[in-house]
């Protein structure tokens, strides 16, 4: 622009005289840019209503350029833009609703609910059009995802915004218009004093309203609203409810991120508040799609919450069964909870699981469960490859154990103290040094219980130090139990011992020091006689 156009516009802008507005007007339709662009400047410059009204009127057509010019003249439409959204000129009221979206002029939001307040709205449905997008830039702000309104606090603007809208759902009944309950729901947080009026008053003038946009909306600030309702002890119950019974797979995704790995306690308690969570009950058609993490979360949600425990039973059912790792995991863990013939399947059927956690955690529980089969099950897996699993095996069979065994042993028949010794040499770690104890026993019954519970188990290897020592016993009955118990060894100690027994003073000692060697001799011969044989 020249230095002489721009000098006239500068006058042009500053004049008191109101004529200047009929030559800047016609200057907007000249077909020089520079002299259409001085002319816009000036007559946003210039507090003319006629001039502020003709803007609006052109505000369709404007290029980028022109909305850059009247960025640079912030507030300076917004009287304007307030007449027409009020007024009864729609072409004027369209182009407002356009521009106030345009240029983020929150501060015209009031003025727009009340545009939309009482019969004979003719513009009603653009209004609360253009409150909604002014919300949803304001939400992108406060989010950081948009670009913030030139020298304008979002959070004060929020509190502006969150003012009016409050005053707005109060005469709901005024307007009845479902978007500014959605606008009030994308800014408000879960303690606002209105939210809660609300949600705690089913007779609310705005309560199903505002129950069936937090059940239905998608937006991430209702969704982030209605989940952080778990997080307060005093949660309204309605809030809750809509928890429960929202069943798309999205929110439910978002829920079990919520109550994650650990839980908190305000969480939990709520959880005990929900009485039904609806997509619990489509068995996989959710839980299969969720990823490791989500699963463990949906065992927690369904043994947490207050739903029907059948329900809460069949979701831990399909995730032990079919879930991921950690679903599985989560499940077997739950499934101890949970008596009865199907749960004491899965449990049966869990033993065989891939995972080794997955599968000691549920032969954990298979004694409790009194499962006719889990006995020799439980035997079967004491030489499981994974420890995890043996451990867990040798712990429900904990009460096989050698202590137990000694003390009842006078009072089983033969064949009970051969089952039930084998089993306790299996699943009691300190067999054999509990035995060496017998063996060393100042008691002569409990030596010589020792010796015959050593041949019974076949220890005599386990236990050859002991039993050797017991050659030099005072009581012959007992040196000749030890012979014999060392027929069934297979060290050189234990042979020479017995070679030296040959001359014990005891003719029963001989004997039996002589039947043992023997029946070693045989032993080795056997060894050799096999290892010559040809394959």
């Amino acid at each position: 622009m020249s230095d002489g156009l721009t000098t006239t516009f500068c006058v042009l802008a500053d004049t008191r005289n109101e004529a200047a507005v009929d030559v800047l007007i016609p200057a907007l339709d000249s077909t020089n840019p520079a002299i259409q662009e001085g002319a816009l400047a000036a007559v946003l410059t210039r507090r003319s209503a006629d001039g502020h009204r003709e803007i609006l009127r052109r505000f369709p057509d404007f290029n980028d350029r022109w909305k850059a010019i009247v960025g640079q003249h912030p507030g300076r439409l917004t009287p304007t833009l307030r007449e027409a959204v009020l007024g009864a000129d729609p072409l004027l009221c369209r182009n407002a609703c356009q521009a106030a979206v345009a240029f983020r002029e929150y501060d015209l939001i009031p003025t727009l609910l009340t545009a939309i307040e009482g019969d004979g709205r003719p513009n009603g449905d653009a209004v609360v059009e253009t409150i909604a997008a002014l919300v949803e830039r304001l939400y992108e702000e406060l989010a950081g995802r948009g670009e913030p309104a030139v020298r304008r606090d979002p959070q004060a603007l929020r509190r502006f915004v969150l003012g009016a809208l409050e005053l707005s759902v109060q005469r709901f009944g005024r307007h009845r218009r479902r978007e500014v309950i959605e606008a009030f729901l994308l800014l408000a947080y879960g303690d606002n004093a209105t939210l809660q009026q609300i949600l705690q008053n089913p007779h609310h003038v705005a309560f199903l309203v505002a129950v069936d946009v937090l059940t239905h909306s998608e937006h991430a600030a209702v969704v982030r609203l209605l989940l952080g309702f778990l997080d307060d002890p005093q949660a309204p119950s309605a809030a809750l409810s809509v928890v429960g019974n929202r069943g798309d797979a999205r929110f439910a995704r978002h829920l079990l991120r919520k109550i994650g790995l650990a839980p908190a306690a305000a969480v939990m308690h709520n959880l005990k508040r929900m009485t039904a969570v609806v997509w619990l009950r489509r068995g996989g058609a959710v839980l299969e799609h969720l990823d490791d993490a989500a699963q463990q979360a949906a065992v927690r949600l369904a043994v947490g919450a207050a739903i029907p425990r059948q329900q809460a039973y069949e979701t831990i059912e399909y995730l032990l069964l079919h879930g991921k790792t950690g679903g599985r995991r989560e499940a077997a863990r739950a499934l101890a909870d949970f008596p009865g013939a199907a749960a004491n399947a899965a449990a049966l059927q869990a033993s065989n699981d891939a995972d080794p956690l997955v599968q000691a955690t549920a032969v954990a529980q298979l004694r409790s469960r009194n499962i006719p089969s889990a006995l020799p099950r439980l035997v079967e897996l004491l030489d499981s490859r994974h420890a995890a699993v043996r451990a867990a095996a040798r712990e429900s069979l904990a009460e096989f154990n050698f202590a137990r065994f000694v003390g009842t042993y006078d009072l089983l028949d033969d064949e009970v103290r051969k089952s039930t010794g084998a089993l306790v040499k299996r699943v009691d770690p300190q067999t054999v040094p509990l035995l060496k104890e017998e063996l060393k026993s100042p008691m002569r019954t409990r030596r010589i219980r020792g010796l015959e519970i050593a041949r019974l188990l076949h220890l005599a290897d386990a236990a050859e130090e002991a039993v050797v020592a017991l050659l030099q016993d005072e009581d012959h009955l007992i040196r000749a139990e030890a012979a014999a118990t060392l027929a069934a060894a297979h060290g050189d100690a234990s042979y020479r011992a017995l070679e030296e027994a040959l001359h014990d003073r005891s003719p029963t000692v001989q004997d039996a020091a002589g039947r043992s060697l023997r029946s070693r001799a045989k032993f080795v011969h056997w060894q050799q006689t096999m290892s010559e044989s040809p394959e």
